[in-house]
């Protein structure tokens, strides 16, 4: 489905499957939400491999393509119980696996001369509200990890400081969508709690002043 003329719209993304796994959960909720209207705004939703090399060029051919006010990649964070919206990251690679193309960078920066972190510019305190008020589990994390993931949230973030009109962005963690033996989430019940937390991003600018740390 086209954008609407005139209106910016969310470019949501989904990474590939990896390390074995036969589905990512992060893509199958994004293409779920592929064509949604959201508040007026259409939510064009892209899967990303899972290659360092790979990554950013695509993210950034995406952001030019569609010129969007939200930029929202979700990731899975296997082990996690929760929804997990991240707060910063960090100008590290530090793979534990190998990528999708074998390559296992170590102690190496997402971008060169860039700062060593960056903050979400989403107001992920509403947006968690707005998830556990569907009565999902919902946190805001503090390590976004040091895989693809973070390379994407940390490269989209640096791009989006280059943008006008301004660009938010941020992360967000899902856990799997089967057992597996670990936690998991319904399918549709993410897709449902991303819908929420989209159309709270769309509308709140200022974050709420509520406490969202940890005591570790």
């Amino acid at each position: 489905m086209a954008k609407r003329a005139g209106v910016a719209p969310i470019l949501l993304t989904g990474f590939a499957p990896f390390d074995g796994a036969a589905i990512n959960p992060s893509w199958e909720v994004a293409r779920a939400l592929h064509g949604r209207q959201i508040a007026g705004v259409s939510v064009i939703a892209a899967a990303l491999p899972v290659a360092f090399e790979l990554a950013l060029p695509s993210l950034q051919d995406l952001i030019a393509q569609h010129r969007p006010q939200l930029v929202v990649s979700l990731g899975l964070a296997a082990g996690r119980a929760a929804i997990s919206l991240e707060r910063v990251a960090i100008n590290l690679i530090d793979a534990r696996i190998a990528d999708n193309l074998g390559a296992q960078p170590v102690d190496e920066p997402v971008l060169q001369d860039a700062p060593a972190a960056y903050f979400a510019t989403l107001p992920i305190k509403a947006m968690r509200r707005a998830i556990e008020i569907e009565g999902v589990p919902a946190e805001i994390s503090y390590t976004a990890g040091t895989f693809v993931c973070n390379q994407v949230m940390f490269a989209a973030l640096h791009f989006s400081h280059a943008l006008t009109p301004a660009v938010r962005a941020g992360l967000i963690h899902l856990p799997w969508s089967t057992g597996l033996g670990e936690p998991a989430l319904d399918l549709a019940v993410m897709v449902h709690a991303i819908e929420q937390a989209l159309t709270v991003a769309l509308h709140t600018q200022s974050d709420l002043l509520e406490a969202g740390g940890t005591t570790h």
